[in-house]
C-alpha cells in the first residue's frame, strides 16, 4: 500500500520552481499517487491594502493568464502525469490548506529557500505551509539561480 494517493505540488513559477521537478515525480512514481500542481496569486488588492482608486480587474485577469501559461508548461516538464492544475487567487498559505483539505491531499510539496536571520524569524511559504495542514508537507530545498 502506498503512503500518499494524492500529491500537491505547489509552486511559485519562479525558475527555482523546476528544481522540485525530480523529486516530486520520483515520490509520486512511487507511490503510483495522483500529481496536482497549484499555483496561489495573491490579489493586487492584498499590495495595496484595498485602498487603490482604481479596477484591477483587467491586470488581475492578464497575471492570471500569464500563470496559467507559465504552469501548463511547468507541468509539461513533468515525467509523471498531472492529474489537476489548479491557480487560484487568496492568501498563498490559506489557499494551499483550503485545498488540501477539500481534495483530500495527502502530501503537499513545497520549495524551501533555506532563508536564515530575520527571514527565517518572520517565516516563509513553506513555514506557513507547514504550520496548519493536516497532511504530510515536503519542503524541498531549492539554490537560487545564478
Amino acid at each position: 500500500m502506498s503512503a500518499y494517493k494524492r500529491i500537491l505540488l505547489a509552486v511559485d513559477l519562479s525558475e527555482e520552481s523546476d528544481q522540485l521537478i525530480d523529486k516530486t515525480c520520483e515520490i509520486a512514481e512511487r507511490n503510483n499517487a495522483e500529481l496536482s500542481l497549484i499555483h496561489v496569486i495573491e490579489p493586487l488588492s492584498f499590495a495595496y491594502g484595498g485602498d487603490v482608486p482604481m479596477d484591477l480587474t483587467t491586470i488581475q485577469e492578464q497575471l492570471d493568464d500569464h500563470a496559467r501559461v507559465k504552469l501548463d508548461s511547468f507541468a509539461a516538464r513533468l515525467s509523471h502525469p498531472v492529474t489537476h492544475k489548479f491557480i487560484v487567487s487568496g492568501h498563498t498559505e490559506s489557499e494551499i490548506h483550503r485545498h488540501c483539505d477539500e481534495h483530500s491531499i495527502d502530501l503537499v510539496i513545497v520549495g524551501s529557500h533555506g532563508r536564515h536571520g530575520l527571514s527565517l524569524l518572520l517565516g516563509s511559504t513553506a513555514n506557513g505551509v507547514l504550520h496548519g495542514a493536516h497532511c504530510d508537507v515536503l519542503a524541498i530545498r531549492v539554490q537560487p539561480i545564478k
